[in-house]
């Protein structure tokens, strides 16, 4: 039994800056609302003073051929919460069940599997990041060399500027930023781009603008002030599509690539032996 299902509020988030001031001011509605009501066009259209074609064009601009059914997906995944956070712990593991959820409903499942075909087909691959984002990166790097990729990860900002130079129709950027915002990281997918690399933006803002420059662009799940690290780690959404984009990667040739990793494992244990022998 599938324990996840679609919910429509992370659906609603990510298209809030497409919306209409009426129409965020359904979404609001939408978003903060924690008890069961008649969700009904008409109840909510006198409830909220607005016009039920209002309903549908918001309802339309979420995804959906009408407010029904929206509405009706809305009713299937609300949930009434009774219990009240009641520690640290709970806390924290509420904040990492809402970026899991949310996850859920913003992974493009056929978005990941091109972006594995273009790990196959690049030459070179490189991820870059600042802060937490770069730590990311780093883990990125040593997981994918480990299965044959040649990737290297950048996080000095002078060396995203050299870097995009050298980048060309052979070569796959990943850039990682949480609020979109990292100009050294945008300015090497922007060059990559324009030189005729494949570029992949993991972010959680929805700038219009990445399109222009960005093959493809990934949706993260967020909380506010996230990618300050005030709850939980900012690294965790980001692990997430990693690790996604990582199984479905290994899907491709997957006894060769499991074959690497385990001959990479076996390289690193008779390293350690050989220091520990020398220790002795």
């Amino acid at each position: 039994m599938e324990y996840y299902v679609k919910s429509v509020v992370p659906i609603i988030k990510s298209n809030y800056n497409k919306f209409t001031t009426v129409e965020k001011n359904i979404a609001d509605y939408f978003i903060q609302n924690q008890e069961k009501a008649d969700f009904s066009a008409k109840a909510v259209a006198e409830r909220l003073f607005v016009s039920e074609a209002s309903l549908s064009r918001f309802a339309k601009k979420c995804g959906y051929r009408g407010y029904r059914e929206f509405v009706y997906q809305y009713e299937e995944t609300f949930v009434e919460n009774q219990e009240f956070i009641t520690g640290n712990t709970r806390m924290v593991l509420n904040a990492y069940q809402e970026i899991l959820d949310k996850t859920y409903s913003l992974v493009d499942e056929a978005q990941i599997g091109r972006i594995s075909k273009y790990l196959s087909q690049a030459e070179r691959v490189f991820v870059c990041g600042k802060g937490s984002s770069g730590l990311a990166a780093s883990e990125m790097e040593i997981r994918f060399m480990r299965i044959g990729v040649d990737i290297d990860s950048i996080h000095d900002a002078d060396l995203m500027r050299m870097q995009a130079v050298f980048q060309d129709k052979r070569s796959l950027v990943f850039g990682i930023s949480i609020s979109g915002e990292k100009e050294e990281v945008l300015y090497l997918l922007r060059q990559a781009y324009l030189r005729g690399a494949k570029t992949v933006l993991l972010t959680a803002s929805n700038g219009e603008e990445f399109q222009t420059f960005c093959t493809e662009v990934i949706r993260l799940p967020s909380l506010r002030h996230l990618n300050h690290g005030n709850v939980i780690s900012p690294q965790f959404p980001i692990q997430i599509i990693l690790d996604i984009i990582y199984s479905y990667y290994v899907e491709q040739d997957k006894y060769e690539k499991e074959t690497l990793h385990d001959n990479t494992l076996r390289a690193l244990e008779e390293g350690k032996q050989k220091r520990h022998g020398v220790m002795e």
